[in-house]
């Protein structure tokens, strides 16, 4: 899967016009993924069940060392802006990042939460809207409990 997009990904920065797409399609039918070319995605980016279900809007960035669970939405929530997700995130299954928003390094989203606000670095989110169950801390990487 992720190797049909890292060559779509390939012809599109070359603007090869047709190929890019044809191959998108090719993941959309054989992995149930759909993860355009025009994506910028990370290293060691983990899409769960070969990406079953997952939904990625074509101007999302998405960095190195992500675990993203299945039925995940990563998309738009008007006519501008996607999500940018940084390194060392977990998605989990269900979730949905909607809009101009960034997920911190370190973040955690939970299963089935909507995001539609930033997420702070090393902090845990979840629930419909998401919000902080644990703000997380930089320096140390130890997580306190929010009320």
């Amino acid at each position: 899967m992720i190797y049909f997009y890292r060559l779509a990904h390939f012809l599109h920065c070359l603007h090869i016009p047709i190929l890019p797409w044809v191959l998108k399609t090719i993941n959309r039918i054989l992995f149930s993924v759909s993860l355009p070319p025009s994506v910028k995605v990370g290293k060691n980016v983990t899409f769960g069940y070969q990406g079953l279900g997952i939904v990625v809007h074509h101007e999302a960035v998405l960095g190195s060392n992500i675990t993203i669970s299945p039925n995940v939405v990563i998309g738009g929530r008007g006519p501008r802006g996607a999500p940018i997700i940084e390194d060392d995130v977990l998605i989990g299954a269900g979730a949905c990042i909607l809009g101009p928003v960034t997920v911190g390094r370190g973040a955690k989203v939970g299963a089935n939460a909507v995001v539609t606000n930033d997420v702070a670095p090393y902090s845990t989110v979840g629930g419909v809207p998401a919000r902080v169950l644990r703000a997380g801390n930089s320096d140390d990487r130890d997580c306190k409990v929010v009320d």
